[in-house]
């Protein structure tokens, strides 16, 4: 395993731990699938203690920066996505 994770921006050792758990072991694995397929394997996997906030931070992460100075727009374009990515899973 490698530490890579931790140096990420947004996040913690609790989002660590979640991305381990769905295969996420390492921040190019993260850059490989992308902020909103992660988000989507953590809100499969963990529900209730997944918010958008992590949508969020998964993007900043990849993009080095904190996940509210995202650009202008993102939020949205990325909370549209995942309602539709949340519809399909039902």
């Amino acid at each position: 395993m490698t530490d890579d994770l931790q140096r990420l921006k947004n996040i913690g050792p609790a989002s660590i731990r979640q991305l381990r758990e769905v295969g996420i072991e390492d921040a190019a694995t993260l850059r490989k699938l992308g902020a909103l397929a992660v988000y989507r394997r953590l809100k499969h996997a963990f529900p209730r203690e997944v918010s958008l906030v992590m949508l969020y931070a998964l993007e900043g992460a990849l993009r080095d920066c904190h996940w509210n100075r995202l650009p202008a727009g993102v939020k949205e374009r990325l909370q549209a996505a995942a309602k539709t990515e949340l519809r399909a899973m039902r």
